[in-house]
Order: structure tokens, then C-alpha cells, then sequence
């Protein structure tokens, strides 16, 4: 092949004595960001086509919660262990693997004919969902080590990574009500055949990024078993109710098999999860915010679809169409104010007041009521949120893997993709029992007063509103404290654009390691 002709930036950084910059790397992006929107509009789309899958393959209203929980515990479950396997077998092979095995599992669950052949292709994106997104975002991690174009490549991924998830209420809407529920699983296969191959022919992953240790199979097991029985614990409450016999020993057993799992990583030679990639207080700290923040977000996204549809009356395509506001307000948070700041303000300074903006607009929404205008009250909350959320995301997903030995990438990589997948699944059953005590209050006290059957339809709209208003104010008070932990625990400091880092007095590094060492990519 020809010899490559420098490109300016590489020229700096060669005299900067820093390893040259993969001249394809902004390609890559695009094909890695292709599949991490591929990954988060399936966490949303298939919720609008849940009804009438459940209709057509004759699901039992029992049965139609495994739809989702089979994907949410194999994807969870297995996320260290996919962040891991990144590591030792190569990121670049495992993000392809997991590309294609997505497209299989779900042109299955498209063409399934029974309730068990769709939980079975379910549970299988899952399993390589574990293996595709850690391996997409440590790709980020170890292909951009320059401070301004690290912002804006996680900018960009931030966005979507926020974002996505309301685009895909906007595509599950029009497929649903247009099409076919099949086709909320056709639709990936067009992302993962696209970026697999743009991904086969443009990433190139550094040569000596990989961990060559042995896989720590005891490590495997048990954080796999605990994080399994943690999602599901979650899962079950929502349903069954926090006192149920399965559901306190799902959690007694999460707990048991974690403090296990963090005893043996302590002794391993080559532990799955290095406890320093915990125990620095940066990523420690934006992991837990991040968890936090989206226990908030998943729960605001169930109730104001439920608000959307039941209480206004809005069909699917329309409902999908109201979240737009926040998209873009992720969008312009993400790529406009968190990748344009990053490198001039400490991280904590756009984390924790990007929370606390996201909390004002949550706090609007504690207002609503069955009249509530949209254009008065939803869409300057869901700007904020949007907003709010973007600015907080950039610099969190860029801090979770700064810093981090390229041996790392991926299982740190992981852990960002676990808190959010914890995050969820406690959201989604902490905040539903919240709204359904909420509900069930409000129509004790206020049904008998109900003299006809449209006032008694009344009092259950109200009572239905009453019910996601009482959840929203705990999202509200969960967001401040994602904000105060990120402006507590983050102590990193801006990065310049030779990617050193500096503390909020400018006196130097603070808090953060330094960037990862990426050698030099041969072609």
C-alpha cells in the first residue's frame, strides 16, 4: 500500500511525542455510533409493539413482562463478561460479533410464531447486546486520546446514547401503527448489517490494547449469577411487590453473590472487573450518578407515555413525536454545550448542574394534570430535561473511560453500561410502586363520591395522574442527588488539547490518570 501522508494532527502529536491519531477514526465513529442507536432504540421500541405481539402470539398478560425481562437479564447479566471477552479477544472482533449475532437474533424474533421462539430471540439480542456495547464505547476510549476530539466523539455519542431511546417511542409508533410489530425487529437488521461492515473494513484497533490475561471464570459466574438476580429482583417487584417470597430472596442472593464476586476480584491475578477501575474516584463517582440519573429517565419515559396515550388520548405515532423536544434538547446539550466545555471546565461543573437543570424540568412535570397543555407545560420540561441531560452525559461517558489502561477499555466500558442497565431496572420498579400506591390512595378517597360512570372515569384519570406526579417528585429528589454526588465525588479537572488534565485550580492533573497510552497504528 502507498504511505499515508500525515495529516496535521498527526504531525503534532508526533512532535508532541504522543502516538499518531487512526487516520479513519471519524469514519469509525459513524459506524459505531450506527450501532449504539441500534442498541438503545431497542431498549424502546419494542414497548410500543409490545400489545399487539401479545395479541398475535397469544401471550398471556402474565407472561408479556418476559418479552423485556428476557433481554434486560441477559443484557445486564452478561455485561461484564461481554466488557471482558472485548479486552482479551479484541474489540474491533467482538463489535462485529455482536453486530451480527444482533441481526440474527432479531430476524428471529421478526419471524417468531410463538411466545417461546420471541422470548428466546429476546434473551439472545441480549446476550449479544452484553457483547456489542462495551465493545463500542471502548473503541471510543482507545481510538480517541486527543482532548478536543475526545469531546466531540463522545459528544456525539452521548447524544445518542441519551437521545435514542425517544427516537425509538417516534419508530416503534410508526412501525406498530403502519406496519407490523415484526417489523420493531426488522429495523435493526439494516443498522447491524451497516456497521458491521463499515466496521470490518475502517476500525483499527490499536495492536497493543489487548489483555492477554486468562479469563477469570469464578468472576464470570458470579457477577453474571448476582447481576442477573439483581435486574430480576427489580423485574419482580414491579409485578409481584417488594415483600414476595422470590423477589427478597432474588435480592438476598444479588447481594450475596456481589460481595462474593468483589472478594475473589481482590484475590484473582487477573481479576474480570480490576477494582481500580471502581475505586477511582472519578469513574466511581460517574458511575453511581449516572445509575441515578437513569433510574429517573426510565421512569419518566413509562409515565408519560402512559400520560400521552391513556390520560391525553395521543396515538402511538404522536406520542413518539411529543418526546422530540427532548431529543433535541439531548442533541444540543451533548454536542453543543458538554463537547464545546468539556476541555475549558472541570467535568462536575457541567455534570452536576446539567442534573440539576434536568430536575427543574422534572420538577415542572410534578404540575400536570389531565388538562395540562402540552405546549405550556411538557415541552419546555422536556427541553430542559433534554438539555440538562446531554450536558450532564458528554463529560460522564468521556470521564467513565479516561484515564483507563487500554487493557481495561472494555470491561470500564461495561460498568457505564451496567449502571445504566441497573439503573433501569430499579427505575422502572421503584417509581411504578411509588405510582401505584399514589393511585390506589387517591381511589380509596376519592371513588365513592363518583355518581356516574363518567365521573367515575374521572376520578381514575385523576388518580392516574395523581400517581405518576407522586413518582416524578422522587425522580426529582434522585436527580439532585446524582447532581450532588457528580459535584462531590468528580474532582477531574478540564483537558487541554494535548490531553493533560487540570484541576480546577489549573495547577495540573486532578483526580485522573493519565491518557490512555495508544500506540502507534500501523497500515
Amino acid at each position: 500500500m502507498p504511505e499515508t501522508v500525515p495529516s496535521p494532527s498527526a504531525a503534532a502529536a508526533s512532535a508532541a511525542g504522543r502516538p499518531a491519531a487512526d487516520p479513519l477514526r471519524w469514519k469509525a465513529l459513524v459506524f459505531i455510533a450506527l450501532a449504539q442507536l441500534m442498541v438503545v432504540l431497542d431498549a424502546t421500541i419494542v414497548n410500543i409493539a409490545l400489545p399487539s405481539a401479545q395479541e398475535d402470539l397469544g401471550i398471556s398478560d402474565g407472561n408479556r413482562q418476559w418479552v423485556i425481562t428476557a433481554y434486560a437479564l441477559a443484557f445486564g447479566g452478561l455485561l461484564l463478561f461481554g466488557g471482558r471477552i472485548s479486552d482479551i479477544w479484541g474489540r474491533k472482533r467482538t463489535f462485529v460479533t455482536g453486530l451480527v449475532g444482533f441481526a440474527i437474533a432479531s430476524a428471529l424474533g421478526g419471524a417468531a410464531q410463538s411466545e417461546a421462539l420471541l422470548l428466546g430471540a429476546r434473551a439472545l439480542q441480549g446476550v449479544f447486546g452484553a457483547l456489542l456495547a462495551p465493545a463500542a464505547l471502548s473503541l471510543l476510549a482507545v481510538m480517541f486520546t486527543d482532548a478536543k476530539e475526545r469531546a466531540k466523539a463522545f459528544g456525539i455519542y452521548g447524544a445518542i446514547a441519551g437521545g435514542g431511546g425517544a427516537v425509538g417511542l417516534i419508530l416503534g409508533g410508526f412501525l406498530t401503527e403502519y406496519l407490523d410489530w415484526r417489523w420493531t425487529f426488522y429495523v435493526n437488521i439494516p443498522f447491524a448489517v451497516a456497521a458491521a461492515i463499515g466496521a470490518y473494513f475502517v476500525i483499527h484497533e490499536p495492536a497493543n490494547a489487548r489483555n492477554r490475561s486468562a479469563l477469570d471464570i469464578p468472576g464470570v459466574v458470579l457477577s453474571t449469577l448476582g447481576l442477573v438476580a439483581l435486574v430480576y429482583g427489580f423485574t419482580r417487584a414491579e409485578s409481584e411487590g417488594w415483600s414476595d417470597t422470590l423477589t427478597v430472596v432474588m435480592f438476598v442472593a444479588s447481594a450475596v453473590l456481589l460481595a462474593a464476586f468483589v472478594a475473589v476480584e481482590a484475590r484473582v491475578k487477573a481479576p474480570l472487573l480490576p477494582l481500580r477501575v471502581l475505586t477511582e474516584r472519578n469513574r466511581g463517582g460517574v458511575y453511581l450518578s449516572l445509575g441515578l440519573a437513569v433510574i429517573s429517565m426510565f421512569g419518566l419515559f413509562l409515565f408519560l407515555t402512559y400520560y400521552l396515550q391513556i390520560v391525553k388520548g395521543y396515538s402511538p405515532v404522536r406520542t413518539g413525536f411529543a418526546f422530540l423536544p427532548m431529543v433535541v434538547g439531548m442533541i444540543t446539550g451533548s454536542t453543543q454545550i458538554g463537547a464545546r466545555l468539556m476541555n475549558r471546565v472541570p467535568a462536575r461543573l457541567l455534570m452536576g448542574p446539567g442534573f440539576l437543570v434536568a430536575a427543574v424540568g422534572m420538577l415542572l412535570l410534578t404540575q400536570m394534570e389531565i388538562g395540562s397543555s402540552y405546549t405550556a407545560l411538557l415541552l419546555p420540561a422536556m427541553l430542559l430535561l433534554g438539555l440538562g441531560m446531554g450536558t450532564a452525559f458528554m463529560p460522564a461517558m468521556s470521564l467513565a473511560t479516561y484515564g483507563v489502561e487500554p487493557r481495561d477499555a472494555g470491561v470500564a466500558s461495561a460498568m457505564v453500561n451496567t449502571s445504566q442497565q441497573v439503573g433501569g431496572a430499579v427505575g422502572t420498579a421503584l417509581l411504578n410502586t411509588v405510582a401505584a400506591s399514589a393511585t390506589t390512595a387517591y381511589l380509596t378517597d376519592h371513588a365513592g363520591s363518583a355518581t356516574s360512570e363518567s365521573a367515575l372515569r374521572l376520578v381514575q384519570l385523576r388518580s392516574m395522574v395523581e400517581g405518576y406526579t407522586s413518582a416524578i417528585w422522587f425522580a426529582v429528589g434522585i436527580l439532585v442527588a446524582a447532581a450532588l454526588i457528580a459535584l462531590t465525588m468528580v474532582n477531574a479537572g478540564s483537558h487541554d488539547a494535548s490531553g493533560a488534565s487540570r484541576s480546577d485550580d489549573g495547577s495540573g492533573t486532578d483526580g485522573v490518570e493519565d491518557a490512555v497510552k495508544v500506540p502507534v497504528i500501523a497500515h
